[in-house]
């Protein structure tokens, strides 16, 4: 029935129970119309409702008294820490239950009928004013549950952000509160007067009101202010930082300051020219040949005295005139003996030594290196590979590493968690952004099948279940802790349908408290559902959400059976899982994306992430490449290339089906490659000078320094890495088939020298040419030992044996390749072997393994290329000149007679490129100054961009791009909800002492103001720089309030014996509260608590104590692994304080969270005296990111430091060796730009390639800026006006030299350095791993790139501005300087028409 009548006149609306409306339900009240009556038990009366019910009549009975306190009881544990929460709780419904006015502000708006007859209350209306709502709701909203890691307004309020939704959880009718409905309207009648006390506020100064900083935020002491870790730059001019502004602006002012000097000489020159030309007309012209004002460029002319008189060239000899243009005379014997560098002397005679032994006794040479390397490759039988993350990613002395083991031998090492995202199949298969939620009474059904299937999941080969070795807080026998939205339903739909089981999934989101899983821990809705939607109204519309997030807690340990018996089951569940996966979809409309304890590791360490296709087809492609390439570099003069022939046989086949296509004597041709041929006629080249078998065997020494390297440091003890096993193949194959392209270009420059090609090419001259240059002419040469004369019969009369090229022996020519470029390749191979050294400094395992790996590997292959390298040069060579065929060196072609009176060897095309356009073109003084300003603006650039360079790597990268992880992570990203975990941890501190206990405790009102509780509550209000937004466990206060006698299902002793504590479930008249009756009684002012020996007595208990309905507060499941105890039990070693993050979506959360946690511990320590750490799982892997930027700037600080050194003593001069550091700066900044703008991240795998970018960047400048301080002088004349006539003698030395080293060694640093390179690397892009694409692939093309640019274009600019003077290539000895001076030397080299010039 139902009752509308409005009840004014009495005082009460209600009294007495009428019996429950169903069977086994709670009392409903009956309807009273009424004045109050005296209470019949005032002591119960004011023990639950407080003083101000001490006098005067109410409207409540006895039994309604019971059940209101017991109702009380409930919340009592969750709200009780805030006196003002409390105590406002409690006036109001007392003053519902109890008040004498209570019929002013009730109105009963509906009745019903109970089991026992009666007219009971269905519904009532509760009239509340706004001021005591809003400071009932404002005194409770911040109490936290701290056991549970939530807030007691999720329990008793259903989550509520406002007065009105708290009120309106409170009156809702279900089993678990109010068992009828109370409304809460907004505005009372005209005559009923809303509830409206004076609310307590947590602030105010009394006990009974006042509440601590964990629950009060306004009372919390004021922390310093921080600023965001993603605040940014604080300086800004507009949009862009400070310092990109004056960056900017100082690139603009450079670039307005060059065109304006540009403006300005030209006008200057243009006047002078004018001037000129006035003065020529007036004076012989025969006078003015162009003086040459200061010394001749030599080599070393910048170290020569400057005090010799002008000369002019009006007396020069016509032999001299007929030189070529540019040609200069030789200075005075006494100014033609350059500067000397000792190193590179004593360095020359050494490695023209090491080669003649090597030429001389190849096989010797094989047999003895081959002995010792196939020694070192006896430590494979040591071969290990390591896979563990944690020993792969993290330094043994590393913080956090020791941090986690100290966790773990103490508190038990973290969960294994097995993670399921279970999602909708239809939103991935539709193109549209609509949401499907995973929500419905199918898939609900379909998934509660699945966790009985994964409870009953037996492993194989153990019989293992989850009740095995899932975690159980209630202990052995207790249940396993499963976060499941299933746990809401107590793992069964029974008892549900389609139309009941969406509002209980509601009602328990709503308010977990409700509906406890079995492991009886309220479940918050945030750790089971992901993706969940707001409503219109606002509120979280929970049966919208996207994905259902299930976690089993596997129990880890440090035995190694039981971790054994854990990844056992682990590995079922995978298969399992793995299965459901492919079926679910079909089967439910469900996907499913999961991991599992052994997931990572398995996947991180799969074998198909070792692309071994990638790796043969980089090396295949080399191989083809060095082919190809190898016996290119200088053509017979004589013979077509394939292409060329291939056309002109083409062109010349139609002629054999012709009439007159037979020959005749008189229809032979002059040229018999004219002649029609039914099958082409190929080069010899093609047969005899191709390197094919030289390359493959350049390409196996690769192979053997990677072997012997890896037996090396096995042998040692240094394990392998799966890094190490995809990258080095690609490094040291880029890396070592350098050096053989140089080798095999300098040998190919000897032979044009001193080979039987040579002395062929001066007796079939027409006229014999002057000395040239540094090996592209055949000239005298200048060595540095005694040379042989040609064996070719005599010399004509008409030809100068001076101008007869020197013939040496095929070892000969051998050892002078080698004793010229030797020092280069020594150079190189030191920096790059120190520069991949460096990287060991980085002290994660992985990354110092790898490094260790690269410069042995690097070393042994430079090794093999001046040993064994050298002795194949000479097989193949010997086997070229007998014309034996290169791959089947049995086979001997016929000696070729050749009537070409042109030479038999010539330039490349790349060299005839640079010498005939790139050097001249490049050494412009205005090209210069282009130059210069384009690398400028990209070093302007670079430093912009290295401001938004990140730290961090997403453990994505690291795995297979087809791994199942690679989606979970993806789900792991996007729906889960709340962050991980993070414990802070104390030791060394006394918690018996009553000092102790306040540094650590934050709900009692002698806690110190920033104490560890107070301290992460009040950082917890600022997640923005904290990174915590979840109230803390804390077990010191959980403790000490369980002793309190109020909570009387808590601590409890034997009446007759007070030694002894009551069992669970022992009865309540045994029994009595632990401090009922004390002196002085339990208080917030933590005055009598226990200390010292009674601590430990009853600490001990508590842990034991189960944590349940009765008493929540309780430590066995709470807290039962928080704290680590003596052997004796009689000392805390350690305790943590659980808390957890906020959610962490990418690399730069998660490093800030790690660095936020570990501020806060410091500060703690600090405060407290106590020694306090943070622990959380990802902690060990972000630790090098709390000094990676540090450690960037000190690895190439020294890395730079040591190619300055290295360079300077090598190259015999401080300010060349200055300019290879700034360019080979200039690269890494150029590196680090684009991995700001290519999406690569600062991490020590980055750092490494960084290291290794400055070992590579200096072989790009190595060999150009040796060739440029041995190079002769004079070599600009021949670049066709490369040099402006008016220079300064030692700017014109220096551009001579430039020219001179550009055209000497710019085709091999392009084609053997460069394009080798470019192809491994290149290669490298087909990878499946995201990682090697990422960090490899994209920073090795970016430093190929920017590392060629530098080497071959900003390099030579800056040396012929700045670079220091020369030193001879050769020796100068006296066979040397007297041949010179016979030939009347010339520095430059000869006309472009000359026959050698090309």
């Amino acid at each position: 029935m139902s009752n509308s009548t409005t009840l004014v006149n009495g005082q009460c609306a209600m009294r007495g129970s009428c019996g429950p409306a169903v069977m086994f339900g709670k009392d409903l009240p009956c309807p009273y119309d009424g004045p109050a009556i005296e209470p019949d038990n005032r002591e119960l009366l004011v023990s639950v409702c407080g003083p101000d019910f001490a006098t005067g009549p109410t409207c409540c009975t006895s039994s309604q008294l019971e059940t209101l306190n017991d109702n009380l009881q409930q919340a009592e544990a969750i709200i009780s820490s805030c006196p003002a929460c409390r105590n406002n709780f409690r006036k109001f419904f007392c003053s519902f239950t109890c008040s004498p006015t209570q019929a002013s502000f009730l109105n009963i708006t509906a009745t019903r009928t109970s089991t026992s007859g009666k007219e009971a209350i269905k519904s009532v209306d509760f009239f509340v004013g706004t001021e005591y709502g809003e400071g009932f709701f404002d005194s409770c909203k911040d109490v936290k549950m701290g056991a549970a890691n939530t807030y007691a307004m999720d329990l008793i309020g259903g989550s509520a952000k406002n007065y009105q939704g708290f009120f309106e959880f409170l009156g809702e009718e279900k089993a678990l509160g109010s068992p009828f409905q109370i409304d809460f309207p907004s505005s009372a009648p005209d005559h009923l007067s809303p509830f409206n006390p004076t609310p307590r506020n947590c602030a105010d100064n009394d006990l009974s009101s006042r509440c601590t900083c964990v629950d009060c935020p306004t009372v919390c002491p004021a922390l310093p202010e921080l600023q965001p870790p993603d605040g940014g730059p604080t300086c800004h001019v507009g949009l862009v930082s400070c310092l990109t502004f004056i960056l900017i602006l100082a690139y603009a002012f450079a670039a307005v300051a060059f065109a304006a000097g540009y403006i300005v000489q030209q006008t200057i020159r243009a006047r002078r020219e004018k001037v000129y030309e006035r003065l020529a007309l007036s004076v012989d012209t025969a006078s003015l040949s162009s003086p040459r004002q200061h010394t001749r460029g030599l080599v070393g002319a910048g170290s020569l005295a400057q005090h010799l008189e002008e000369e002019s060239l009006g007396g020069q000899s016509q032999s001299e005139r007929n030189l070529g243009r540019g040609a200069s005379l030789l200075d005075p014997m006494e100014t033609i003996q350059p500067r000397q560098h000792k190193l590179n002397n004593f360095l020359r005679r050494a490695f023209y030594k090491l080669g003649l032994f090597c030429a001389s006794k190849p096989w010797l040479v094989f047999a003895m290196v081959f002995a010792v390397f196939g020694l070192l490759n006896v430590g494979w039988k040591m071969f290990e590979v390591e896979t563990d993350p944690v020993r792969l990613w993290v330094a043994p002395d590393s913080t956090s590493r020791l941090q986690k083991e100290y966790f773990d031998e103490n508190f038990g090492p973290f969960y294994r968690p097995q993670q399921i995202f279970v999602t909708s199949a239809k939103e991935r298969t539709q193109t549209s952004t609509s949401i499907h939620s995973v929500l419905s009474w199918e898939s609900l059904q379909y998934w509660a099948q699945v966790e009985q299937d994964i409870r009953d999941l037996v492993s194989e080969p153990g019989q293992y279940t989850l009740d095995d070795v899932c975690f159980k807080p209630s202990g052995p026998d207790g249940a396993c802790v499963v976060q499941s939205v299933m746990g809401w339903f107590k793992d069964s739909l029974d008892g549900y349908d389609q139309d009941s089981w969406a509002s209980h999934l509601t009602r328990c989101a709503t308010s977990p408290v409700d509906c406890l899983p079995p492991f009886q821990q309220p479940l918050g809705p945030q750790y089971v559902l992901g993706g969940v939607p707001l409503g219109e109204d606002g509120k979280k519309d929970y049966l919208g959400a996207e994905a259902l997030v299930i976690n089993y807690v596997v129990s880890d340990s440090l035995d190694p059976d039981v971790q054994a018996r854990a990844m056992e089951w682990e590995s079922s569940l995978r298969e399992y899982l793995l299965g459901l996966a492919e079926r679910a979809e079909v089967e439910a409309g469900l996907h499913i994306a999961f991991s599992t304890g052994v997931s990572l590791e398995e996947e991180i360490n799969k074998s198909t992430n070792t692309d071994v296709k990638i790796v043969v087809l980089s090396y295949l492609a080399m191989f083809v490449y060095v082919s190809l390439t190898l016996g290119s570099g200088a053509t017979a003069g004589d013979e077509e290339g394939v292409g060329a022939s291939l056309v002109r046989w083409a062109r010349n086949f139609p002629r054999l089906f012709k009439r007159d296509g037979r020959l005749t004597s008189s229809s032979l041709t002059f040229d018999e490659r004219d002649t029609p041929h039914v099958f082409p006629r190929l080069p010899r080249s093609l047969f005899v000078g191709s390197k094919v078998t030289l390359g493959f065997f350049g390409i196996f020494l690769v192979v053997l320094s990677v072997s012997t390297s890896v037996g090396f440091f096995s042998l040692v003890g240094v394990k392998v890495t799966l890094i190490i096993a995809e990258v080095i193949p690609f490094l040291v194959l880029a890396v070592g088939v350098d050096n053989v392209f140089i080798l095999v270009h300098e040998l190919d420059r000897q032979n044009m020298l001193h080979g039987p090609n040579a002395a062929h090419t001066i007796i079939h001259s027409i006229e014999p040419t002057a000395v040239g240059n540094n090996g592209h002419n055949a000239t005298t040469p200048m060595s540095p030992t005694t040379s042989h004369r040609s064996p070719f019969g005599s010399i004509p009369e008409d030809v100068d044996a001076a101008s007869m090229p020197l013939y040496f022996s095929a070892e000969e020519r051998v050892a002078r390749a080698v004793a010229k470029i030797g020092p280069s390749i020594l150079l190189s191979s030191i920096t790059e072997t120190v520069a991949f050294a460096l990287g060991a400094i980085v002290p994660m395992p992985a990354v110092r393994n790898f490094a260790a790996y690269a410069a042995g590997s690097v070393f042994l292959n430079a090794v093999l290329q001046m040993t064994v390298f050298v002795s194949a040069l000479l097989i193949d060579l010997k086997r070229n000149e007998a014309n034996r065929l290169d791959c089947f060196p049995c086979i001997r072609l016929p000696a070729k007679i050749s009537l070409s009176d042109g030479p038999s060897v010539g330039p490349g095309t790349l060299a005839k490129f640079f010498r005939r356009h790139y050097a001249p073109f490049l050494l412009k003084p205005l090209v210069k100054g282009i130059v210069a300003l384009i690398f400028l603006g990209i070093l302007t650039l670079s430093v912009v961009s290295i401001q938004h360079l990140e730290l961090g790597l997403d453990q994505r990268l690291a795995l297979p791009s087809d791994s199942y992880l690679v989606d979970y992570f993806d789900n792991l990203e996007v729906y889960l909800d709340v962050g991980p975990p993070v414990y802070f941890v104390s030791k060394n501190i006394n918690v018996t002492s009553l000092e102790g206990q306040q540094a650590l405790c934050g709900r009692f009102s002698t806690c110190d103001p920033l104490s560890l509780s107070s301290t992460l509550e009040a950082e917890r209000a600022r997640p923005e720089v904290s990174f915590i937004d979840q109230p803390t466990a804390s077990w010191i206060d959980d403790f000490l309030r369980w002793l309190n006698p109020i909570f009387e299902d808590c601590c409890r002793v034997r009446k007759n014996d007070p030694s002894t504590f009551c069992l669970d479930g022992e009865r309540k008249g045994r029994c009595r509260p632990c401090f009922e009756g004390r002196e002085p009684a339990w208080n917030v002012t933590m005055e009598g608590l226990p200390q010292d020996e009674e601590f430990m007595f009853y600490l001990t208990q508590w842990l034991k104590s189960p944590t349940n309905q009765d008493c929540p507060l309780a430590g066995q499941a709470s807290f039962g692994a928080a704290l680590s105890l003596d052997s004796n039990k009689t000392k805390v070693i350690a305790s943590h304080f659980r808390t957890f993050h906020s959610p962490l979506r990418t690399q730069a959360d998660f490093i800030n969270s790690f660095h936020a946690a570990h501020r806060i511990a410091d500060d703690i320590s600090q405060e407290t005296g106590s020694e306090v750490f943070p622990y959380s799982l990802h902690y060990v892997f972000f630790d090098q990111y709390a000094h990676i930027v540090a450690i960037t700037q000190e690895i190439l600080g020294l890395g730079l430091g040591s190619v300055l050194l290295v360079t300077a003593l090598m190259l015999g001069s401080w300010r060349t060796g200055i300019v290879i550091t700034i360019c080979v700066a200039l690269t890494v900044v150029n590196v680090m730009g684009v991995m700001a703008a290519w999406g690569i991240n600062l991490n020590a795998i980055s750092l490494v390639n960084l290291v290794i970018s400055l070992g590579i960047a200096v072989e790009f400048c190595a060999h150009v800026a040796r060739a440029f301080m041995s190079a002769p002088v004079g070599n600009g004349g021949g670049a066709g006006g490369a040099v402006v006539p008016d220079h300064a003698s030692e700017q014109k030395e220096r551009d001579e030299r430039m020219w001179s080293a550009l055209v000497d060694v710019g085709p091999s640093v392009l084609s053997g350095i460069t394009f080798t390179k470019l192809i491994g690397m290149c290669v490298m892009a087909l990878t499946r791993s995201r990682l090697l694409e990422i960090y490899y692939f994209r920073m090795w093309l970016t430093l190929i790139i920017s590392g060629a640019l530098h080497g071959l274009v900003l390099l030579p600019v800056i040396l012929s501005l700045a670079g220091g003077p020369g030193y001879p290539q050769q020796e100068a000895d006296e066979e040397w300087i007297g041949t010179a001076m016979q030939n009347d030397y010339t520095p430059f080299l000869a006309d472009d028409d000359s026959f050698m010039s090309e």
